[in-house]
C-alpha cells in the first residue's frame, strides 16, 4: 500500500511578483508560476506517480496548479475538491499591500512578528496558529483517511496552509515552522506508515 501524499505550494502569482501580501485575495499564477506548475507535474510524472484524488483551495492561484500538474500527468480530468479550509493565511488589513510600504507605516519589526511569528496576527486577519486551526482539522478528517486507505493523494495550495501539514508531518514545533520556507511550483512527495508518520520524503526541486 503505497500512502502517498503529494504537498505542492502553488506556482509563482502575480502579487508574489510585485512583493504584495496576498492572502485571502484571489491573483493568477503568473507566467512564471504556469511554467513552475507544470514542471512540478512534470517531475511527478518522472517519478512515475499518479494519484485518485485532488485538493485544493478556493483560490484561483492553487487551483490552476493543480490543473496544470494533473494535465501534465495526463489525468485531468481526476476529481477534485476545492475548500476555503486550504486557504492562504489571512493577512487582513495588509492583503493588498506592498511588504516595503507595509514596513514604512507599521515599522519592520511590527510587520517582521506579522509574518513570522506562530500566534501574532496582522489587524483583521489570521495568525499562522489560526491557519494552523483551520486547516489541520480539514486534513484530519477528509484528506489523511484516504491516504491511510491507501489512496494517492495531492494537495495544491498555499505556504502557509501548507505549513499547517509539514509541521504536523516533520514534526516541526511552533517555535521553527514560523521560518520554514516553502518553494513556489516545488512538490514535496510523503509517504505514510499505517499510523500517520512519515515512512519518507523527497523533495523535488530543481
Amino acid at each position: 500500500m503505497d500512502r502517498l501524499l503529494v504537498l505542492v505550494r502553488h506556482g509563482q502569482s502575480d502579487w508574489n511578483l510585485k512583493n504584495l501580501f496576498t492572502g485571502w485575495k484571489d491573483p493568477d499564477l503568473t507566467e512564471k508560476g504556469v511554467e513552475e506548475a507544470t514542471a512540478a507535474g512534470r517531475k511527478l510524472k518522472a517519478l512515475g506517480v499518479g494519484f485518485d484524488i485532488a485538493y485544493t483551495s478556493a483560490l484561483t492561484r492553487a487551483q490552476n496548479t493543480c490543473r496544470l500538474i494533473l494535465n501534465e500527468l495526463g489525468q485531468p480530468g481526476l476529481v477534485t475538491v476545492r475548500d476555503q479550509a486550504l486557504n492562504e493565511r489571512d493577512y487582513g488589513d495588509l492583503s493588498g499591500l506592498n511588504k516595503d510600504d507595509a514596513r514604512k507605516r507599521w515599522g519592520e519589526e511590527q510587520v517582521h512578528v506579522w509574518r513570522r511569528s506562530y500566534d501574532v496576527a496582522p489587524p483583521g486577519g489570521e495568525s499562522l496558529k489560526d491557519t494552523v486551526a483551520r486547516v489541520l482539522p480539514y486534513y484530519c478528517q477528509e484528506i489523511l483517511p484516504r491516504v491511510l486507505r491507501g489512496e494517492r493523494v495531492i494537495v495544491a495550495a498555499h505556504g502557509n496552509s501548507l505549513r499547517a501539514l509539514v509541521m504536523v508531518l516533520d514534526r516541526l514545533t511552533p517555535e521553527t515552522i514560523p521560518s520554514m520556507e516553502l518553494d513556489t511550483g516545488v512538490p514535496l512527495v510523503y509517504r505514510l506508515n499505517p499510523d500517520s508518520t512519515v515512512a519518507s520524503k523527497q523533495v523535488l526541486a530543481g
